[in-house]
């Protein structure tokens, strides 16, 4: 059966998602909506970088969306400076009876224990009342951090620790507002910047850490966090924007989920603008970035996941696995039951090979 989809937002993820949409004979996209009046009337292909035209164009206005009454929505928006009025478009979305799949707001990987009831409830009661189904996923929160890691716990004996790692330079990545203004590189050290303001790590990597806990059916007694910066040795520019001397080049954090005093699941982030900086810090498996598990028990295990692509580096390959995460899940989550889905309860996601019935 071939779902009806509308696609929303066409940034950095959105655009891989667009194109592949427009290639996947699963999906008739019917729609798509954009926030910037300079993309509004374009058609899809184009803002997805791809060919022939599609005749589907973009819309701002959101009663359009509801009106083509879609099977679902693949929401890429931009969420980071806009939380509140992402979470109202979701409740929007679900109110209708529209399923989404969305790679954020991120908490919505795994929100129980980690988002206020005050911002949960209305989610969950919308899609209650649509009969709808949402899934919130990605690479990071996403599939590094929660399908391959318990997949692996699935062939240990035992299990005292499963540490998930994003090891990364992003200094290609072009999206100055999370670079500069969320993360605060290139920003003096002496201010702390949304993403390390105290609980907000916890916030957006705690669907994580509790999730890979629900998966291993351990109770967490509380989630920590803690973080270290180093700063530029000297000035240098990177896709966003110049580094300047002094000011903060590199990042390093932990979210931890606890046993007692024990850190059975971790989250951790090890962020540099040049290869260079913090040689003493876990270094990728491959140039550039990487993502790695690590679990302790009987027996232990690492596992890298490198990220590549013949278009691109390695951000490009990861935006890429994010964007193709939610398409690929489209028609798990439409024929899921209502409410919020996460990994753990929806059956494997494969992508169709060639020769595949549509």
């Amino acid at each position: 059966m071939t779902l009806r989809v509308v696609h929303w937002g066409t940034g950095n993820v959105g655009r891989h998602a667009l194109a592949g949409l427009l290639a996947d004979p699963r999906f008739d996209l019917v729609g798509v909506h954009v926030s910037g009046p300079g993309k509004a009337g374009r058609d899809a292909a184009d803002l997805a970088g791809v060919a022939p035209p599609s005749g589907v164009r973009a819309t701002t206005d959101p009663a359009h969306v509801l009106d083509l009454r879609p099977d679902c929505v693949v929401y890429t928006a931009m969420t980071d400076n806009r939380l509140l009025e992402a979470l109202a478009d979701l409740r929007m979305l679900l109110g209708a009876g529209i399923d989404v799949v969305a790679s954020a707001p991120v908490f919505l990987q795994y929100p129980w224990e980690v988002l206020p009831a005050d911002l949960l409830g209305p989610v969950e009661a919308a899609a209650a009342e649509g009969n709808a189904s949402l899934f919130v996923n990605g690479i990071d929160p996403g599939f590094a951090n929660d399908l391959l890691p318990l997949a692996l716990t699935g062939t240990c004996r035992s299990v005292e620790q499963v540490r998930c790692l994003e090891i990364v330079d992003y200094s290609t990545y072009d999206n100055r507002a999370v670079m500069f203004d969320i993360m605060g590189f290139g920003g003096p050290m002496t201010r702390t910047p949304l993403l390390l303001q105290p609980g907000v790590l916890s916030l957006a990597w705690g669907s994580v850490v509790r999730q890979l806990a629900a998966g291993l059916g351990i109770e967490l007694d509380a989630v920590t966090e803690e973080y270290e910066r180093l700063p530029a040795p000297e000035t240098f520019d990177i896709a966003s924007g110049t580094i300047a001397a002094g000011t903060a080049a590199a990042l390093r954090f932990e979210v931890r989920g606890m046993v007692g005093d024990r850190a059975v699941t971790v989250l951790e982030h090890v962020t540099r603008l040049r290869a260079d900086l913090a040689p003493d810090w876990p270094q990728p498996a491959r140039a550039g970035g990487s993502y790695r598990v690590e679990i302790t028990g009987e027996p232990h295990y690492t596992l890298d996941l490198a990220m590549f692509s013949d278009h691109g580096d390695h951000n490009h390959a990861s935006l890429v696995g994010t964007a193709m995460r939610l398409v690929n899940a489209i028609p798990a989550v439409v024929a899921a039951p209502a409410g919020i889905r996460t990994t753990l309860d929806l059956p494997l996601v494969t992508r169709p090979g060639p020769g595949a019935a549509g």
